[in-house]
């Protein structure tokens, strides 16, 4: 078997230095978002944004999935298979590349590409890249020390972010320094888009969402996750009020495991469900736990609590935190009886004051203007300023 992936990954880096002699087109936007598994994160929100402000074939748009048919309802750009030589043709022939995590050997980049590298969170909890060194693979710290050698420019949502990625992620190059496409969504979205998002999960319009979005463990257990839903949901309407329902949403490393939990009609899995931001925007309420989906949320000033039973061994076995889990703003229990406790006595004035302070510490750039100012930037790069630095186009 491993032979021959080996045969697959050498014929394909064969037609991909032969496709690297074809011209460029200065137009065409090639995106992916999670080795091709989702239409969501920051590629989707910067094609959505050049799709509703741009002419139909202004910019060429191809998007790569691992299963091409399973997105035959998008439209408005093109779709490729990742491993097809289409795919790779696509690739080599895109004046800018587009992605949220770190590519592979397979994408050999051309001098006069465009490569930005949007990463998937605006703000990371759990420690990233060179300062987790010890708890990542050697391969992938291999292919993500490459990545950077590659990369053109470095999305941030924060003066934190901006530090940690210079401090961890081998790159020294442009950073973008105006908040996170994904979360435009947070300033624009309306009752009209969440009434969709609830329509097309199928619950109620009048109810209301606790997203429950934990991250994974090392071991890939999801015993942690049982979490005594009909019971948050009852102390929830008590709290706030309305009829409440659950959304349940695994990391993707956990594909295919979420149905060992119990569902009811009032508690849905929706880890299937391409775009995290959507969920989000449509939530009333967060709960999570080292996932940087808090900080993403925290733009909305909803309430968000973190369950975090084992955060010791998790901080001690999984993964070192950035910041103490007591300085941030979040709501913290470690028990189920402490969750529905912290529920009840939610203070909102309390909250969102301390959410104030700590988006004001961090040096938060999200102001819903991420997406413009790159699609800005990127048409300069492609149209008006061939061979500019980031710096000398905007």
């Amino acid at each position: 078997m491993q032979i021959v992936a080996l045969f697959k990954k050498y014929v394909a880096l064969l037609f991909i230095h032969l496709f690297n002699f074809l011209p460029i087109q200065n137009n065409k936007i090639f995106c992916f978002s999670y080795y091709g598994s989702q239409y969501g994160c920051n590629p989707k929100y910067i094609t959505e944004y050049i799709r509703a402000h741009y002419p139909d074939g202004y910019f060429d748009i191809v998007w790569a999935f691992n299963n091409p048919k399973s997105k035959q309802q998008l439209t408005g750009f093109r779709k490729v298979n990742t491993m097809s030589l289409r795919c790779f043709y696509e690739l080599c022939t895109s004046k800018v590349i587009i992605t949220n995590y770190r590519t592979t050997d397979l994408f050999v980049k051309r001098k006069e590409q465009y490569y930005v590298q949007t990463w998937h969170s605006s703000l990371r909890l759990k420690q990233i890249e060179m300062d987790a060194i010890d708890s990542l693979p050697d391969q992938y710290i291999q292919m993500a020390q490459r990545d950077s050698e590659k990369c053109d420019l470095l999305l941030s949502g924060c003066e934190s972010s901006s530090f940690i990625f210079k401090r961890s992620f081998w790159y020294e190059g442009a950073m973008f320094e105006h908040g996170t496409p994904r979360n435009d969504v947070f300033f624009n979205s309306s009752l009209m888009i969440k009434d969709s998002i609830k329509k097309t999960i199928g619950i109620p319009v009048d109810a209301r969402i606790v997203l429950y979005a934990p991250t994974f463990r090392k071991n890939n257990d999801i015993e942690i996750y049982h979490l005594p839903f009909d019971t948050i949901l009852k102390s929830l309407k008590e709290r706030f009020g309305g009829n409440w329902v659950c959304l349940v949403k695994l990391h993707p490393h956990l594909m295919g495991e979420s149905n060992k939990l119990h569902f009811s009609s009032n508690v849905k899995d929706v880890t299937y469900y391409d775009d995290i931001q959507e969920l989000l925007a449509a939530s009333d309420v967060l709960i999570s736990d080292y996932s940087s989906l808090l900080f993403d949320f925290s733009i909305t000033s909803r309430p968000c609590f973190q369950y975090i039973p084992d955060v010791e061994s998790y901080i001690k076995n999984d993964r070192k935190l950035y910041f103490d889990i007591q300085q941030l703003p979040f709501l913290k229990a470690k028990t189920h009886p402490e969750l529905l406790e912290k529920i009840d006595s939610y203070k909102k004035e309390e909250y969102e004051r301390s959410l104030a302070e700590f988006l004001s510490k961090i040096g938060t750039f999200e102001n819903g203007n991420a997406c413009k100012k790159l699609v800005d930037h990127l048409h300069k790069i492609c149209f008006e300023q061939k061979g500019s630095s980031y710096h000398e186009a905007v």
